[in-house]
């Protein structure tokens, strides 16, 4: 049974980029230990894995469907929504037998899916390498079970432990000819409006290489954060210009004038009214880029599942900002791109 699911999980993750807010699913059909059908859930709003998987059986194969096994790596629905129900379609296509790796934490769906399938005679076997199901919808986990999104922490630091230099800066109330220079014309409005940060450019870590990891990690999220601080100092795009995908909303956290929001950015004063805002668009899944007192604020409270740690070979040789400390976690590290990858995950 394991192979099966297994081959249900990697279908599933052809959908990581554009299945979301939906589930990541994949289902494959089985009779007498040979697939017929197999598919997964492309896009939210079109067909479910198993409707996929059953429209993908040949022809001389659909009378074997009332002798099958499907496969599914998430609990068939049994509401309507933008689709009818899975369980109808594997009811009324007379599939005696359903192996579903975890069951699925939405409320409209939550053990209903299994209920309605045996109620109509079939044989469901649930927990199917169901570790393994939930680790790949880990963010549609969190968002239904603990109502926010799942909570993604990412820095780079110096090998002596430093995610920046201390950059000086320079606090202006009246805009002048060098605050121009520095800030986004979307930034600038009338002298009177802005406190404008000089500074000098910040400390890069990452190589280009490490760089394409931490784009890609981008389009897995559907949003962004940075501060107000970092926002004015370093001006990031938060865009994944090195990976191709989905670009995240970008966010600021702290109470930013309107005059120093550039444009393709929304604000929020303090995390509680964000997570709230993100919960209620659906927002599953939040990355948390810096600095270290927004980093901070996340892990004091609690608030993360997630950090990626890219350590650099450099030193900084000089007075720096310190990386974030995390108090207790599950710790895993790798080599990539020449820099050493630390992955924690709260306990």
């Amino acid at each position: 049974m394991q192979k099966y699911m297994l081959r249900c999980i990697q279908l599933a993750r052809q959908g990581e980029q554009t299945a979301p807010p939906n589930p990541m699913v994949g289902a494959v059909i089985v009779h007498n230990n040979r697939i017929i059908g197999e598919g997964y859930h492309v896009r939210c709003g079109e067909a479910h894995a198993e409707v996929n998987a059953v429209r993908s059986v040949r022809p001389e194969d659909r009378p074997l469907l009332r002798e099958s096994t499907i496969f599914v790596s998430l609990e068939p629905c049994a509401h309507y929504g933008k689709t009818p129900p899975c369980a109808e379609l594997i009811i009324r296509e007379g599939i005696p037998r359903v192996v579903v790796g975890c069951v699925d934490p939405f409320a409209k769906v939550k053990g209903k899916g299994i209920q309605m399938l045996r109620e109509a005679g079939c044989e469901v076997i649930v927990g199917v390498c169901e570790k393994e199901c939930q680790e790949l919808n880990k963010h549609f986990f969190t968002f239904h079970t603990h109502k926010r999104p799942f909570i993604t922490l990412k820095w780079a630091r110096t090998a002596d432990g430093f995610i920046d230099a201390c950059r000086k800066e320079l606090l202006q109330t009246q805009m002048c000819d060098a605050a121009r220079d520095i800030l986004p014309s979307s930034s600038v409005t009338t002298p009177s409006q802005s406190s404008v940060l000089l500074s000098k450019p910040p400390l890069l870590i990452s190589t280009p290489e490490t760089q394409v990891r931490a784009h890609r990690l981008r389009t897995t999220h559907q949003a962004i954060l940075v501060g107000h601080r970092t926002l004015l100092l370093d001006k990031p795009s938060l865009t994944p210009r090195a990976w191709d995908g989905p670009a995240p909303l970008r966010l600021v956290l702290g109470d930013v004038p309107e005059s120093e929001l550039p444009e393709g950015f929304e604000a929020f004063a303090d995390i509680d009214s964000l997570l709230t805002a993100l919960h209620q668009r659906n927002i599953q899944a939040l990355l948390v880029e810096g600095g270290r007192q927004v980093l901070q604020s996340f892990i004091d409270r609690g608030l993360w599942d997630e950090a990626w740690e890219e350590i650099g070979t450099d030193l900084l040789h000089e007075e720096g900002v310190p990386a974030p400390t995390i108090p207790q976690a599950t710790v895993t590290t790798e080599d990539f791109g020449g820099h050493t990858f630390v992955h924690y995950i709260h306990k």
